[in-house]
């Protein structure tokens, strides 16, 4: 993983409950990701592979986002997503500290847009 500097630039700005939250999603996206490059894409942090963003993270006032950059992951488990009672559209799944992602739903989203690039 090369270009960290953008993404520990950015958290450097987080507070509160956000802050260890997008701490740990960026690790584990890492983790999923070894392959990745971090880059700031659209203005949030995001992971490269093979010239596309992935995955990008984001906080706003009273959520985090996960942005797949792509219209057609999020659709596909939708019915998951809502029976978990995740707020999502096509392009962002909002998570708050009392609904975070699980590191299996989040593996299998990776995997899943991994295979769309």
């Amino acid at each position: 993983m090369t270009h960290a500097a953008p993404h520990d630039a950015y958290l450097a700005t987080i507070t509160g409950w956000q802050r260890p939250a997008l701490d740990d999603l960026r690790a584990r996206l890492t983790a999923l990701l070894p392959m990745a490059e971090e880059v700031i894409s659209y203005a949030i942090p995001g992971f490269r592979v093979h010239g596309k963003v992935v995955m990008g993270y984001a906080s706003f006032k009273a959520h985090c986002s996960l942005f797949p950059h792509s219209g057609s992951l999020f659709p596909k488990f939708e019915q998951e997503l809502t029976a978990k009672g995740y707020k999502f559209n096509k392009g962002t799944l909002q998570f708050t500290e009392h609904t975070p992602i699980s590191d299996d739903l989040l593996a299998r989203l990776v995997a899943a847009r991994l295979k769309m690039v």
